[in-house]
């Protein structure tokens, strides 16, 4: 099909491409902060134990090479079809990046800061949330990041369970190649996903200017 046929498609689909994405959005988002809250607390729990830290390290790993569609089929059973699965999943594959960088970020904050707040007389707790989470941050939100961005293209996946989102077009385009319209659903819902890309990367780039202090911008 040519370009005209697909703008004239995005132009008579428009509205509903404009729902499926923050749909999409929606529950990339959802996921994503499930992900951060496991992610940073798993990494602030374990950041100073080595042992700790490898063995969830290795669990989340483990977790990311299982295949979507197998870990959506496992799904099926337990939570059934739809928004709830896709979710769970998501959130699932997003935790490595977040909680490796928070453990990263952590470990990596200067011992002689950490001594000199130990010398003020500041509490692990308050030298946590004080010093070492303010210089870890920026390492941080890149782990946030990439997981979103991973995600972005997993939850498109998540149609395999009816989930939310442009998946659908992708795989009914995908399921009758050939006919009617076949290619614009997939190449519309691969643009929609692209679209999300792009403005993701650009709220995390503010985001990241806007949390981080200004010294280590």
């Amino acid at each position: 099909m040519n370009s005209m046929g697909f703008f004239e498609y995005l132009a008579s689909r428009w509205d509903d491409l404009l729902e499926l994405s923050i749909e999409h959005a929606q529950v990339v988002l959802v996921s994503l902060l499930i992900a951060t809250a496991i992610g940073v607390t798993l990494g602030v729990l374990t950041y100073r134990r080595p042992a700790a830290a490898q063995a969830v390290l290795a669990v989340a790993s483990a977790i990311l090479t299982v295949p979507s569609f197998a870990l959506f089929g496992l799904l099926i059973p337990v939570l059934g079809l739809g928004y709830t699965p896709t979710v769970v999943a998501l959130s699932c594959y997003a935790v490595l990046s977040i909680l490796r960088n928070t453990i990263t970020g952590l470990q990596s904050v200067d011992p002689a800061v950490t001594e000199s707040a130990k010398g003020m007389g500041l509490s692990d707790w308050q030298q946590l949330f004080r010093i070492e989470m303010p210089l870890a941050w920026p390492v941080i939100i890149a782990g946030i990041r990439v997981s979103a961005l991973l995600i972005l293209g997993i939850a498109a996946i998540a149609a395999y369970v009816n989930g939310p989102g442009l998946g659908g077009d992708i795989f009914s385009g995908l399921s009758r190649i050939g006919g009617a319209n076949s290619l614009n659903l997939v190449l519309g819902g691969f643009l929609g996903i692209i679209v999300l890309a792009l403005v993701f990367e650009v709220l995390f780039a503010l985001l990241g200017r806007l949390t981080t202090s200004r010294g280590l911008n």
